[in-house]
């Protein structure tokens, strides 16, 4: 944690500056980087230095108990530093914990100056100037163009808000609402100026991607939208990339797409959760041991060489012995490049919390490290298994490594900020560049190359 908010009270011939936090996934980094935006375009200045700031917004992740933990303990700490500085320095939370919450945390953490829920962060500005004490200067100022401050190769671009699953374990639903798609316009605009300031990289998020446009009419499905943002990189020779699949959206549609334009990345992200049928049930889902091993080998087969990865839960409540090494053997068996693995968290609220069979918590943990385990040694030979290839590899960033200055970069089969890097010693590249690379070794999910071509 940087040093407490120290300096005297906001100067009248400088600009306010702000500190942002950002806890929790990806989608929580695109809506900080919205108020940023939305901060910027109204006068503030950001600060990396909690010392320097005026005003600090922490955007809270509320998915997981331990995430919730993690959001408020990093709000205690920022209050705590602050109040040993000679100046205060209100704190807002934003995010997934305000909305989950609501009023009853200002009582909880009077530290707190204001708090905004996920739906009301575009009036960040307003709420910034009250807690700071400055005149209400009427509506923020219209920002030219999409809401992005993204400076780096890659971006991930939101496509839709809230989920309609209702997962039993999941308050997602609760928390960011009903499942509602971005118009395409609307994401179109956003990637092309994204490219037009060098990202080379868009990535499609969402709580379920797969569903994108069923509520904007017919015609609208994730595989159109993919066309459209694929037009819109093709110019720059970007890529795309979407996460957050579920089994159900895979249409022969969206297979077709991933498989036939070339700027629509072959990596496949589809969160199983469990293989049994009866576990999915009870989750809230569909699907067994046989229809998943169907889905997967279609896959194979029609998209030749293409990267799988996926998320598994040990632990959910009643999952028998034999349903844990069911859904063991079948991530065996699938040879997944890429695993995220959860112990079940008992959340309050979802429907799975107050189901009976609740799992100890040391079967859980012995459950979730052996299936980490298997997932390790898988995901280090699927990635040794890229060795030897020539890759396009975008470049992220310079590093200090153990023989000098390294560019840091991702191929094709590696999600940015999730699956390792491509580590090369320095050369004729600058970040944002997509530079041709022979992979010579590998370390866990990292790899080692060689720069054989110049940068595009």
């Amino acid at each position: 944690m940087a040093s407490p908010c120290s300096s005297s009270t906001t100067a009248s011939d400088r600009a306010p500056r702000v500190l942002f936090v950002t806890l929790g996934c990806a989608k929580n980094e695109v809506d900080t980087d919205r108020m940023r935006a939305l901060m910027l375009a109204a006068g503030f200045e950001e600060t990396l230095e909690a010392g320097d700031a005026d005003v600090a917004i922490v955007n809270t992740c509320s998915f997981l108990a331990s995430a919730t933990e993690e959001s408020v303990e990093a709000t205690l700490s920022l209050a705590e530093e602050r109040s040993e500085g000679v100046r205060a320095c209100p704190i807002v939370m934003c995010g997934c914990v305000p909305s989950r919450y609501g009023d009853a945390l200002s009582s909880e953490l009077p530290e707190v100056a204001a708090f905004v829920r996920a739906e009301d962060e575009d009036g960040i500005v307003g709420v910034a100037r009250e807690v700071l004490g400055l005149p209400d200067e009427g509506a923020a100022p219209a920002c030219a163009g999409p809401l992005r401050t993204v400076e780096g190769a890659s971006a991930f671009v939101k496509i839709s808000e809230g989920c309609d699953r209702f997962c039993t374990f999941c308050a997602i639903p609760y928390i960011r609402g009903r499942y509602h798609s971005r118009p395409a316009e609307e994401i179109v605009s956003e990637v092309e100026a994204l490219m037009a300031g060098g990202v080379r990289e868009v990535v499609l998020i969402g709580q379920d991607t797969g569903v994108w446009g069923r509520d904007l009419g017919e015609g609208q499905t994730l595989a159109t939208l993919l066309r459209r943002v694929a037009e819109a990189v093709r110019p720059h020779g970007g890529w795309v990339r979407v996460l957050y699949l579920q089994p159900e959206g895979m249409t022969d549609e969206l297979v077709a797409t991933i498989r036939d334009v070339p700027e629509v990345l072959p990596y496949i992200d589809i969160p199983i959760q469990h293989c049994s049928e009866r576990v999915l049930r009870a989750m809230g889902r569909s699907g067994s041991t046989e229809e998943l091993r169907a889905l997967f080998s279609r896959l194979r087969t029609e998209i030749p060489g293409m990267v799988l990865r996926t998320t598994g839960m040990a632990g959910f409540p009643g999952e028998t012995d034999e349903e844990a090494d069911e859904l063991y053997d079948f991530i065996a068996e699938q040879e997944f490049d890429y695993c995220s693995v959860f112990a079940y968290s008992q959340e309050e609220g979802t429907r799975a919390a107050s189901m009976d069979g609740q799992v100890d918590e040391a079967v859980k943990l012995e459950r979730t490290q052996r299936l980490v385990d298997l997932t390790e040694q898988l995901g280090f030979a699927a990635t040794a298994a890229h060795v030897g290839e020539r890759v396009q590899v975008i470049v992220d960033g310079v590093e200090e490594g153990e023989d000098g200055p390294e560019l840091i970069g991702h191929a094709w089969f590696q999600a940015p900020d999730s699956d390792g890097a491509v580590h090369i010693p320095f050369g004729e590249a600058a970040v944002g560049d997509i530079v041709t690379v022979d992979l010579v070794d590998s370390f866990c999910y990292e790899m080692v190359g060689e720069l054989v071509g110049e940068a595009e």
